[in-house]
């Protein structure tokens, strides 16, 4: 496994910080005898005179450096077809040349869509908001987003057109540790959760799935292949080439659909496509790529929609009597300090998915662009849950705004403003359903 580059040791900083106080503690010396002959100079001047770091230095997003990098290699190409070799190298010299994007766990979240508008009269409009449930999660946790709605590759149409976008992203982004691919039609349902990046530190692929499906049952929904977390380093570059290998660029696609409709009994249409190919290649190919694969299970990094839109009540009932008990957790505070709150929560909550918001509601077979969803889901159950999902989803982004919606099934529009101390005692005339 290619190990991931990790960022520069606090202990440097401290360094750092050392000979600046003690050139600080020179120069102040001179400044009281600099008083008694001239105009008194600013403590910024003499910081920036000395060259001290600063704690909390933001990101020199300014200034590229004119050190050759990869950037200047002609051979260096953003698309598929073309393999990156190096790759760990090339990012590591670029890092050495902007030492403020150095992190060992920055996040780029990718999504994206159709370039063309949606046939479903609302559909733009329901895109919008899952978009918009995306951009409040990254906000939220600090991490970037990248939506995209261009095909970067014409033959890699349908569920393909990720893999060239995910490689591209890890050439336009060396400064970014783990890509967070997530399909357009899913949800985050709970807006605190913060993925636990440490437990896939020897890992370089995350998916959601269940081992007895793919290793006893062989089955093609063993996994959910529409969202996931790949690590920004030459493993990965390598895995993207044989799993796009796979797909309609190939001269073999035809072949592969043969292979993996007999490999896994339960799929039941003759093309490849990106999840079943997979489940293969962890089947097939475990020593070589199945191992730096976690397949995660413990939280929903992808949650079916129909198991869990009726349960939101149920769900934010038991959130309610937590804070009930807990006033600190009732305390009004800026969303940017929201992780604490989200930390300490989690003494309260005890163990089990279904005591918890589910991370991820992931609406497959609703299609809300096209509208043709899947003829065995009952009239307009994807609407409702979908509208139920967004809407108590912003319920807790709002909350640091002050407002709610108290109709999360039918109030997309309509909010009221929270009570001081909500949900107290003295807050019981909201009843959010």
């Amino acid at each position: 496994m290619a190990k991931p580059i990790l960022q520069t040791k606090p202990s440097n900083l401290a360094k750092q910080m050392s000979l600046c106080l003690a050139g600080v503690s020179s120069i102040l010396v001179f400044w009281v005898l600099w008083t008694f002959n001239d105009a008194w100079p600013t403590v910024s001047t003499l910081l920036a005179t000395n060259n001290c770091p600063q704690i909390g230095q933001a990101l020199n997003m300014s200034q590229d450096p004119i050190d050759a990098t990869f950037y200047d290699d002609p051979n260096v190409r953003y698309t598929i077809d073309k393999r990156m070799s190096g790759w760990d190298e090339k990012r590591r010299e670029w890092l050495k040349h902007h030492p403020t994007f150095v992190s060992e766990n920055r996040v780029l979240l990718l999504t994206g869509s159709q370039p063309s508008a949606c046939k479903n009269p609302l559909g733009d409009h329901w895109l919008l908001r899952f978009f918009k449930n995306k951009v409040d999660y990254c906000r939220i946790h600090g991490y970037d987003i990248f939506y995209n709605n261009a095909l970067l590759d014409p033959k890699m149409g349908s569920y393909w057109t990720k893999i060239p976008l995910v490689k591209a992203a890890m050439v336009a982004h060396p400064e970014v540790v783990w890509i967070f691919w997530v399909d357009s039609d899913a949800i985050f349902t709970d807006m605190e959760f913060k993925i636990p990046l440490e437990r896939y530190k020897d890992h370089n692929f995350v998916v959601h799935g269940w081992p007895n499906l793919i290793y006893e049952k062989k089955s093609w929904v063993a996994v959910n292949a529409g969202i996931f977390l790949i690590r920004n380093c030459q493993w990965s570059m390598d895995f993207l080439n044989v799993w796009a290998g796979m797909g309609p660029k190939s001269p073999d696609y035809t072949k592969w659909g043969r292979i993996l409709r007999s490999t896994l009994k339960d799929k039941l249409f003759p093309e490849s496509d990106d999840q079943s190919a997979l489940v293969y290649l962890l089947l097939k190919e475990k020593k070589k790529w199945g191992d730096m694969i976690y397949v995660e299970n413990e939280y929903y990094l992808h949650g079916y929609w129909l198991e869990i839109v009726n349960r939101f009540d149920e769900i934010n009932e038991k959130y309610v009597e937590v804070e009930k008990g807990a006033r600190r957790l009732r305390r009004r505070h800026a969303e940017a300090v929201s992780e604490s709150y989200a930390a300490e929560r989690e003494g309260y909550l005890g163990e089990g998915r279904r005591r918890r918001r589910p991370f991820i509601t992931h609406f497959t077979g609703c299609q809300p662009c096209s509208g043709d969803h899947n003829p065995e889901y009952v009239e307009d159950a994807c609407w409702v849950g979908m509208e139920r999902a967004l809407n108590f989803a912003d319920n807790q982004v709002l909350r640091n705004y002050g407002f709610v919606h108290p109709d999360v099934e039918n109030g997309s529009s309509y909010v009221s403003p929270l009570p001081f101390d909500f949900p107290g005692d003295e807050s019981d005339g909201i009843r959010l359903r």
